[in-house]
């Protein structure tokens, strides 16, 4: 019977993280709810390494998975092309959360980050390891600052 309600009703397992694009507004969720903050700076329409990052390692199962349970998901987007442009008040929030994790400006860019900023771990580039291992990876870490 249990078999069968997962075949029909797999529905009631989908992730249901989001991305928040205001680095203030995550510390507020992170603290209120005891999370950690992942931020990841991307080119979502120019960056090949950032897309696979997004499809490979952030759209798994087992990350989503791990989001749910533990973190607030930042992303600080730069799209290049004129139709993906954003807001300039974003565009000025994603710029300020550059100037103090990504002065350098490296693509993709993911900080593991405690509920004040703190940074406690960064990657940079696309990680070579599958997501299951990013998962992990990201777990230990927030298990060893607890």
């Amino acid at each position: 019977m249990k078999f069968l309600f997962v075949l029909f009703f797999p529905f009631l397992f989908i992730s249901n993280f989001q991305w928040h694009n205001n680095l203030d507004e995550a510390k507020q969720i992170a603290a209120k709810e005891h999370r950690y903050i992942l931020l990841n700076f991307s080119g979502s329409d120019w960056c090949g390494p950032c897309i696979r990052m997004h499809n490979e390692i952030f759209g798994s199962e087992v990350f989503k998975k791990l989001a749910d349970e533990q973190l607030v998901m930042v992303n600080a987007d730069f799209p290049r092309k004129k139709k993906d442009q954003l807001p300039e008040v974003q565009q000025e929030i994603n710029n300020k959360m550059a100037d103090r994790y990504n002065p350098e400006g490296k693509f993709p860019l993911t900080l593991l980050l405690d509920e004040n900023g703190k940074v406690l771990k960064d990657w940079d580039g696309f990680p070579d390891e599958s997501a299951e291992s990013f998962a992990i990876e990201v777990r230990n870490i927030i298990y060893i600052n607890k």
